[in-house]
């Protein structure tokens, strides 16, 4: 945030020896492909210099970036896995393991949950049954990651330079691909119900307070708020700038961006959703004709309900013993909402924390199991295999996955990067892309940890634990301290000297009353939904009873630790920064009303 005291510039061109952006669409795909992540398809600053940046921010964009960037890695496994056919998650493999008087069988872990269940959990991250079994380090997802990683640094080795090049691939390619999927979706079967569904709302789920509480998280996450990236990306703009026009552009492109994407999501959902409601009825159907030897193919899906209504009336006992399954079109688009990635503006689901374990039907392994990262590898994933050209599908969705990642990376990294330029940390003349790839080496040995079999369990702890808290701490103190502290008054100035214009009632008004007050009570709030039981996770256990469920485990007493840590280390800069800044004015304050001590020496420098 530039500063000023009076009419004249805020800053001097003359000394400003930062790149610039070589036209204005260049900096807003790179907001925008910030902004627009993975959370979209799929859920920090203390200003301590002129230029963004702070240690606040720098910590919790490391962070971010660590674990953001193994999803990525996940991608990448997926993508290259999707050159296949068939599919590798599509069938399950054969237990090699049996002897040879035994008829061959399937692996039971994969019949007793699903395939994309299997090769999810098993195949890809090849995950222990307990956070405290970390397990070995897997070989393909840390070849992935060092790969993901320098992709990274190829594309951010010199900051917008070059990632300004890069970003016009890969912030429109997903969009290219969306589109593709839009139109496929909606020639799929099925496609009405799941669009009708998006734009039907639930008045029993509207009243419950928490379904607003996420949805006042999911837009400040998803516009990627006090992250840094936007003042890193911002810094390069010349100081006379329409901040404001910048701001409307990015925040509508982020939220039109995600009701395209809902739309696109929901019309392959819903045909997801009429394929397993079809299998549903099929299964009963079958049961029927098997039951009361009735004729093959004597039973249509349509005339269904109607033979069940009268066998129920004729001879209910013989039904009883059928167990049949109940198949009900509204429980699979249920299932499907809370499986589906990315749509958090309509269906209130954080992307990485959404809750699908509720309201399931009992017969759906797959969403049974799929909760938190694993929604994107397990949901969409199983919706591609019922889609004619599969591969080429899957394909197209987890390279669309890729760019956008990529995309907020590179807004991570900045905000990683910039902040390590300003502070002039290295010698002088030290090249930026040494700085860089310092930058990235660190990260990429910090991460991998998440390689291990356990690494999921810990992604999820840094996700739920490492930004949301201190997301919102660090916003209500860049608020309060822009507005209350620096002065509405001059940051008004600021404003009217860069675009021209003072802001009117509604920016101030928000920025005074409405941001403070919901940031603050969202805070609250979540720290209230934390408090209300201890943090658990569910593992992936195939020696579980009510296996493929996965089984909810409270952390263990030093996880809770880390959790803490994870939560409130990052916000200490703000306390420890003004206490040090404070104290240097104390004592360069006693500095200044010391006498002095002898004659001082003439100065012969002019004023």
């Amino acid at each position: 945030m530039a500063q000023a005291v009076g009419p004249g510039p805020l800053v001097d061109d003359s000394e400003d020896e930062r790149p610039k952006w070589n036209n204005k669409f260049q900096y807003l795909l790179s907001c925008i492909g910030f902004a627009v992540g993975l959370g979209n398809i799929w859920r920090f600053p203390y200003l301590c210099q002129t230029y963004g940046g702070g240690l606040g921010c720098f910590t919790i964009s490391f962070l971010v970036s660590l674990y953001y960037n193994t999803v990525l890695t996940w991608v990448l496994w997926f993508f290259l896995n999707s050159f296949q056919h068939p599919l590798p998650w599509s069938t399950c493999p054969m237990n090699l393991n049996r002897t040879v008087l035994l008829a061959p069988g399937f692996v039971q872990e994969c019949q007793g949950s699903s395939t994309v269940n299997y090769f999810w959990y098993r195949k890809t991250l090849n995950i222990t049954a307990d956070i405290s079994d970390s397990g070995n380090i897997q070989w393909w997802l840390l070849l992935c990651l060092a790969t993901c990683w320098a992709v990274v640094y190829l594309c951010v080795i010199r900051g917008i330079e070059s990632t300004g090049k890069v970003i016009y691939f890969t912030a429109l390619f997903p969009y290219l691909v969306l589109t593709i999927f839009l139109i496929r979706g909606l020639t799929l079967p099925g496609a009405a119900d799941g669009l009708v569904y998006l734009f039907t709302p639930n008045m029993h789920i509207l009243q419950d307070p928490r379904v607003w509480l996420d949805a006042a998280t999911q837009i400040f996450f998803s516009l990627s708020l006090a992250f840094g990236g936007h003042i890193a990306f911002a810094s390069y703009n010349p100081p006379r700038n329409n901040c404001e026009k910048d701001a409307v552009i990015i925040s509508l492109v982020n939220s039109m961006t995600s009701l395209y994407a809902s739309i696109t999501i929901f019309s392959i959902m819903g045909f997801k959703a009429n394929n397993d409601y079809g299998q549903c009825l099929d299964s009963n159907i079958l049961s029927l004709i098997n039951g009361f030897d009735l004729p093959e193919e004597s039973i249509p899906r349509d005339n269904y309900s109607a033979v069940l209504m009268l066998l129920n009336v004729t001879q209910p006992e013989r039904v009883a013993q059928l167990s049949l399954k109940a198949c009900q079109l509204q429980d699979f688009l249920d299932k499907m909402s809370r499986g589906t990635v990315g749509v958090h503006m309509c269906r209130h689901a954080r992307v990485l924390q959404a809750d699908v374990h509720t309201r399931v039907p009992q017969h759906s392994p797959v969403l049974q199991s799929a909760s938190g990262p694993g929604l994107a590898f397990i949901v969409f994933t199983e919706a591609v295999l019922h889609m004619p050209g599969a591969p080429g599908w899957a394909v197209l969705f987890f390279g669309m996955l890729f760019t956008l990642g990529l995309s907020s990376m590179f807004g991570n990294m900045e905000a990683v990067i910039t902040p390590l330029l300003d502070m002039k940390l290295l010698p002088r003349g030290t090249p930026k892309e040494a700085l860089t790839g310092m930058a990235c080496l660190v990260c990429f040995l910090s991460s991998t940890y998440f390689t291990l079999q356990s690494g999921s369990y810990w992604l999820e702890i840094f996700d739920n634990f490492a930004a949301s808290l201190n997301l919102l701490i660090f916003a209500f103190f860049e608020v309060v301290g822009v507005i209350y502290v620096y002065g509405i008054k001059r940051f008004c100035d600021d404003i009217e000297w860069m675009t021209g214009r003072r802001p009117n009632l509604y920016w101030r008004l928000t920025w005074r009353v409405v941001s403070p007050l919901l940031l603050l009570s969202i805070f609250l709030s979540y720290i209230a939904l934390l408090a209300q039981r201890p943090p658990s996770y569910k593992a992936w256990n195939p020696q579980y009873e009510q296996f493929p469920l996965r089984e909810e485990k409270f952390y263990p007493a030093w996880v809770q630790v880390v959790c803490i840590l994870l939560s409130f280390l990052p916000m200490l800069w703000i306390p420890m920064t003004a206490l040090t800044r404070l104290l240097a004015r104390h004592r360069q304050g006693q500095r200044d009303a010391q006498p002095d001590a002898g004659p001082k020496l003439q100065d012969h420098r002019g004023c």
